[in-house]
């Protein structure tokens, strides 16, 4: 390392002067970070890459747009008025995109939790005996119902596997650990049926976050694990700890700030327990023994640290892991449009890992 240091100053002192940046923007950034600590960087815009296909080029270069990124409510009534204004948007949407990519949604129950089968018209010979749990995003507190299926409907479409989609409970009425206890509630009755070498799990930004501490949790109780896990976008540290909370606020045009929705959805899930708990905080935990992993994020993701950060640790625990970047994609781009080719590809590659890990 010093020699490359001593390279580098020997390089600058040679340069010649017409190759110097001379530009008042350059002299300003250097007096502005002249000393350790913070970085500071000037404003600028972010054009979005070229090499993008139309469709994802569109998704990277909407507005803000959705209420989403910012909303409050003073209530638990409002709370629920808004997440049924969602529902009401998404519940024929959804059952258009299940016609137009061949997949079945079915009710059912599994160990006294509402859950969704989501199938694709054939199932692949490799795939049969197998299922993926998806665990649905949205902050905790969104995708109730049929509308929280949306990334069991695209590993279906796009993987080829039966998925049980897991309607747990959620904020305002049910925080934490409701959910947790309603995953490991269907489990339980799952891993009576089929043999947990058969299965993988699966789940997007609160998803994701709720895959990791089931983990924990399964880990903790003694349960059987699956044979592989996706979280993709997950939100591994509830505390604002991680480099892209920063580098990437304002940017991320899907969650645009941790002090917008994210941190009041985390207000409702966490109730005021620590956000430590390694079941609140998954990258907190243990992660030694845990089951194979593929994260998926995007370069403009707000949680991207967080994706990052629980993929090294993975690694540093001995367990295989994987770890999916897509250009220009803000926080979970990769699940919010089904017919994009970046959702193709994303859970193509999510279903190729699992076909390594699952057992036939």
């Amino acid at each position: 390392m010093f020699a490359v240091a001593q390279f580098m100053l020997a390089a600058v002192a040679t340069a010649s002067p017409d190759k110097a940046d001379n530009s008042p923007m350059a002299a300003e950034q250097e007096a502005r970070n002249d000393r350790a600590g913070p970085r500071h960087a000037p404003a600028k815009n972010l054009p979005v890459p070229a090499e993008l296909t139309p469709e994802v080029a569109a998704a990277v270069a909407q507005p803000y747009g959705s209420p989403l990124w910012n909303l409050n409510a003073p209530n638990a009534a409002a709370w629920h008025e808004i997440v049924a204004k969602s529902v009401a948007v998404d519940a024929p949407k959804l059952a258009a995109a299940r016609a137009a990519l061949g997949v079945s949604l079915t009710p059912t129950t599994v160990g006294g939790i509402p859950a969704f089968w989501l199938e694709p018209n054939v199932v692949p010979p490799n795939h049969r005996g197998q299922v993926i749990v998806n665990i649905h995003g949205g902050g905790w507190v969104f995708g109730p119902g049929e509308s929280g299926t949306t990334e069991a409907m695209l590993l279906a479409a796009h993987g080829g596997y039966r998925v049980l989609a897991i309607d747990y409970r959620m904020p305002p009425d049910s925080p934490f650990p409701a959910a947790l206890d309603d995953l490991v509630a269907a489990w339980r009755e799952l891993v009576k049926t089929t043999d947990p070498r058969h299965i993988g799990v699966e789940g997007t930004s609160a998803g994701g976050n709720l895959t990791l501490a089931m983990m924990l949790r399964l880990k903790a109780e003694g349960l059987p694990m699956p044979a592989a896990i996706a979280p993709g976008s997950p939100v591994s540290d509830l505390t604002k700890t991680g480099d892209s909370y920063a580098t990437n606020e304002w940017v991320d045009n899907v969650l645009v700030t941790y002090d917008g929705f994210l941190s009041r959805g985390i207000d409702l899930y966490a109730h005021g327990h620590d956000l430590r708990n390694p079941l609140i905080s998954p990258i907190h935990g243990d992660f030694s023994g845990l089951p194979p992993a593929i994260f998926t994020t995007g370069t403009r993701d707000l949680l991207l640290s967080d994706t990052i950060r629980a993929h090294r640790k993975m690694r540093q625990a001995g367990v295989p892991a994987e770890l999916n970047v897509f250009e220009g994609l803000s926080h979970a781009q990769f699940s919010l449009t089904p017919d994009a080719p970046d959702a193709k590809e994303a859970y193509g590659e999510i279903a190729s890992f699992f076909d390594r890990y699952l057992s036939r």
